[in-house]
């Protein structure tokens, strides 16, 4: 790697500021883009949602050896932060320092991803030429970058998956949009309005639905004109309700049992077997239709459908991904959601996430593509192995060590399956925290974390 262009980070979300911070300790100069217009643009869009693992989970080592100097004073470390408070206490001082807030281009998308001079057809000398990053900034301007090396820490939050059936966008889904929220609305809070007194329609089965279901409900009882109906495609929704009390994690249980109460109750209306295969919007509201012909029309649709990567500005470079969870090759069959879970993934680092072009890597929950078992902890140990690897520490780089517990809730999980559902105080979670959202084993190369910050498919895949 030539070591007088600087690495380009994708994303500043916490993988991609902590991948700014290692590869500042190995004296590499990272350039940071931010489609956002802050750091962790992502996760203001959920900042209602309460994480399941206390603060002492959800600090990056590196990133808090370079807070440590600016007298930041480090939050309650057995406190459970809200998504907000992640941003406040953690991602804005962490990019607010002079290492990072130097480096950091906010409001800056990135285009494409390329090998200076030559697409993706071209072969001689192509390890050894630079990467050009084309990135459109908010002002329009469009600026090409000539970096050593790409960390892609982009996430997935951007290209949810569609709500129709065979991962394709239902027919009239697209003439829908205005009907269809965004995948975590807070309706009880600055969403309030857009849900109040009105049809709503949750489609998913994952606890990024519970969660929504629920938190319906509590509106329901202010706004007794609220409608709420819920779409499953499976036929039935016992995956959803979980164990109860002889649930693995006590919380999720805890959380399928209110949302089952709902529904035999009749606050929430819930429609099985229903594959989507169409919406017409009109003045009246939006039809959706099931694949046997059923139909509801409902005024908003909330898409807790899981997410995937977006690998359209990554078209120019050589990519070896798995064909069924568009993960690097060789990671795709540990991360497989049909047989693993969070806690059942090998640790892994730079060799694994390794591409055919050399020093591109694909790290956090894009790494995983379609997989929503993806733990924090382990985007921080990936981008420690990258940082090494680039800097030509090959011995660091392979050596990974995370330790993490094994448990099966992720692999059907949503976007807040390792989220405090608000439905459950404080104490309730601290007390029965537990498998891959509660407490893992320490992570032996920097501060773990427990929150899953992946976005499952419930609804599209497994």
């Amino acid at each position: 790697m030539d070591e007088n262009l600087p690495v380009a980070v994708i994303g500043a979300g916490p993988i991609g500021l902590a991948a700014a911070a290692q590869l500042l300790e190995r004296g590499l100069e990272p350039v940071i883009f931010e489609a956002g217009p802050t750091a962790g643009a992502a996760i203001e869009q959920w900042r209602h949602i309460r994480l399941f693992s206390p603060w002492r989970f959800n600090l990056d080592a590196a990133g808090v050896r370079l807070l440590e100097p600016t007298g930041w004073e480090p939050p309650r470390l057995t406190a459970l932060p809200y998504g907000g408070e992640l941003i406040d206490h953690y991602l804005a001082p962490l990019a607010a320092t002079p290492e990072i807030s130097s480096r950091l281009q906010t409001g800056a998308r990135v285009l494409v991803v390329t090998r200076q001079g030559m697409d993706k057809t071209h072969t001689r000398s192509r390890d050894t030429t630079p990467f050009i990053v084309r990135v459109e900034y908010f002002s329009g301007e469009v600026r090409d970058h000539v970096v050593a090396a790409v960390i892609d820490a982009s996430g997935t939050w951007s290209t949810r998956n569609p709500l129709g059936t065979s991962g394709l966008p239902a027919i009239g889904e697209l003439k829908a949009t205005r009907r269809i929220s965004s995948p975590l609305p807070d309706v009880v809070g600055r969403d309030r309005a857009s849900f109040a007194g009105r049809r709503v329609l949750v489609v998913g089965a994952g606890h990024s639905a519970a969660n929504t279901l629920i938190n319906l409900a509590e509106l329901a009882k202010e706004e007794p004109e609220t409608r709420i109906l819920w779409a499953v495609r499976g036929a039935s929704a016992d995956k959803v309700y979980g164990g109860g009390d002889a649930d693995g994690l006590p919380a999720r249980g805890q959380l399928g049992s209110r949302l089952r109460r709902l529904v035999e109750a009749g606050k929430i209306e819930l429609h099985r077997s229903f594959g989507i295969s169409s919406l017409t919007d009109s003045e009246g509201g939006v039809t959706v239709i099931s694949g046997d012909g059923r139909a509801v029309v409902t005024d908003v649709v909330v898409p807790c459908t899981g997410f995937r990567p977006d690998l359209e500005m990554l078209r120019e470079l050589r990519l070896n991904l798995d064909p069924a969870v568009e993960a690097p090759m060789e990671l795709g069959p540990l991360i497989d959601p049909e047989f693993h879970s969070c806690g059942t993934v090998q640790p892994h680092g730079a060799k694994l996430l390794a591409h055919p072009d050399k020093d591109f890597y694909i790290v956090g929950m894009k790494s995983y593509g379609r997989a929503p078992t993806f733990l924090m902890a382990t985007g921080y140990e990936q981008v420690r192995s990258v940082a090494a690897a680039l800097a030509g520490d090959h011995v660091a780089a392979d050596t990974v060590h995370l330790e993490l517990p094994e448990t099966g809730v992720c692999s059907s999980d949503a976007g807040t399956s390792c989220d405090v559902p608000a439905t459950l105080s404080l104490t309730e979670v601290v007390e029965e925290a537990g498998g891959c959202c509660g407490t893992p084993e320490p992570v032996l190369i920097g501060i773990p974390t427990g929150l899953a910050h992946g976005r499952s498919s419930e609804y599209g895949r497994p």
